[in-house]
């Protein structure tokens, strides 16, 4: 692993790929990766592979050939200095002789916010900020905005063809987009802690909505296997139509499901009790979540915060989507665009419902990246602007 012709960004970059390994399992904590430099060599490496388990620092140390006495240590996120369910690491860096720290991104955690920095400096260690941090700062968008306002970050997915439907106009949507694509999806649910869609889903696809992507990438481009991630599993159903003998109530008991449904928990019939106790035997928990008659996603997504999950993606249809951007729940988006044209009025698009009425009354995005999956286009964006108060409050 020598190269005495490795530069900063090198080490960074390394530093970057070893974090990426963590994706799923750090939840609600961030991804971070660490390198240890000296005279030119990398003597030990790291990352959090685990909430609980080492941060990357730490485990860098762990891994250590040799004594890290003046050496650099490459981070991707200003180091820990408080105690958590690990001891801090900025101690870990002082006891262990580091001479310099290079930090990416800075940690909005109030806990640690400038002061992971101001105690290095203050043990005489020279500390670089800001290091390719736009690049570390791509890591951890969920932890940023999880660790700041308490709640999930919410990302609304869907795969559309050209002419912006989700399916044919019989409702026929297997499958738009390639293979590739598909197996990108099963990525994204390993990311995220929870995954969501809507009745209408569920009836007409009968979905798992589990994760089947059980590979990561280690930082020399190898393919390595590992248990995926499984996100928690989230039903909107306003009247609890969700059939006993679907893919997700019969795999319940092996990935955890919740149902939210707009009863009242005081008010259900006995049938509807009757049915709750089934769902809750099969290993699902029925949430009561009223607001008009239809599910509140304002007060679940609250209800998955305070549970700490700190990320939901969004898979549903039409239906959900226009609820969603309703709710004011959505904060990035990501367009699968496959070379396919369905046509049809009739045909199923991503955001249904009413609809805006004016221009300057619609939800509004920045074009933040792109990328050509197999034959389709990844579309992804962060919400500017939401929809119009008029609409929102219809």
């Amino acid at each position: 692993m020598a190269d005495n012709m490795m530069t900063d960004k090198d080490y960074m970059e390394r530093a970057i790929k070893l974090a990426a390994m963590g994706i799923g399992w750090t939840n609600p904590n961030p991804m971070v990766g660490a390198v240890i430099v000296k005279d030119g060599r990398i003597i030990g490496e790291g990352y959090h592979h685990k909430c609980g388990l080492l941060h990357a620092e730490r485990d860098a140390f762990e891994g250590c050939k040799e004594d890290a006495k003046g050496a650099t240590i490459y981070v991707t996120l200003e180091p820990c200095c408080h105690h958590g369910k690990q001891p801090p690491c900025t101690e870990a860096i002082v006891e262990h002789g580091i001479a310099r720290v290079v930090i990416g991104s800075r940690d909005p955690n109030p806990l640690v916010s400038g002061k992971g920095v101001e105690f290095l400096r203050q043990h005489g260690i020279e500390v670089v900020t800001d290091f390719m941090r736009q690049e570390c700062d791509k890591l951890n968008p969920v932890f940023f905005h999880y660790i700041t306002t308490k709640k999930p970050y919410v990302v609304m997915k869907y795969a559309m063809t050209l002419d912006g439907k989700i399916a044919t106009r019989t409702g026929a949507s297997k499958w738009i987009t390639s293979q590739v694509a598909r197996d990108h999806v099963h990525m994204l649910r390993k990311k995220y802690s929870a995954i969501l869609a809507g009745i209408g889903t569920v009836l007409s696809d009968d979905p798992m909505l589990n994760c089947r992507n059980d590979k990561i990438e280690d930082p020399d481009g190898k393919l390595l296997t590992v248990e995926p991630h499984q996100p928690l599993r989230v039903v909107v159903d306003s009247k609890l139509r969700i059939p006993e003998d679907s893919a997700i109530v019969k795999t319940s008991k092996e990935y955890k499901t919740v149902v939210a449904c707009a009863y009242e928990e005081d008010q259900v019939t006995d049938e509807v009790k009757d049915k709750i106790i089934r769902l809750h035997d099969a290993g699902i928990e029925v949430l009561f979540m009223n607001h008009d008659g239809k599910v509140d996603l304002v007060k679940l997504i609250e209800w998955l915060g305070e549970h700490g999950y700190d990320s939901l993606l969004i898979e549903g249809g039409g239906s959900i989507g226009e609820a969603a951007l309703k709710a004011g729940i959505v904060n990035h988006l990501m367009a699968y665009v496959a070379p396919k044209i369905f046509g049809g009025s009739q045909a199923k698009s991503p955001v249904e419902g009413y609809g805006v009425e004016l221009v300057d009354q619609a939800a509004e995005f920045k074009l933040v990246d792109k990328k050509i999956i197999g034959e389709d286009i990844l579309l992804e964006y962060d919400l500017v602007k939401g929809m119009n108060d008029v609409y929102w409050n219809s």
